[in-house]
């Protein structure tokens, strides 16, 4: 998303929040300045694509010792 810095300025919470899932590139006379990002984004994604790997009966325990065993 890209706005210009008086709307930021205007509507800052708004655009925090919706940095934590999108980066806004942020302009003033037409040139970007700044960028609000999610710096933990790329671990959100990575923990979103894990999830269901283990099944729903394994405990922790079991995936432990799995996962040692490809270690």
């Amino acid at each position: 998303m890209v706005i210009t810095d008086t709307e930021l300025e205007a509507n800052l919470s708004k655009y925090l929040q919706l940095s934590a899932s999108e980066d806004i590139f942020i302009t003033h006379n037409g040139k970007v300045i700044s960028e609000l990002t999610n710096p933990f984004r790329d671990r959100v994604e990575i923990v979103k694509s894990l999830y269901g790997i283990l099944s729903d009966d394994m405990t922790l325990e079991e995936a432990r010792a799995e996962r040692m065993k490809r270690i």
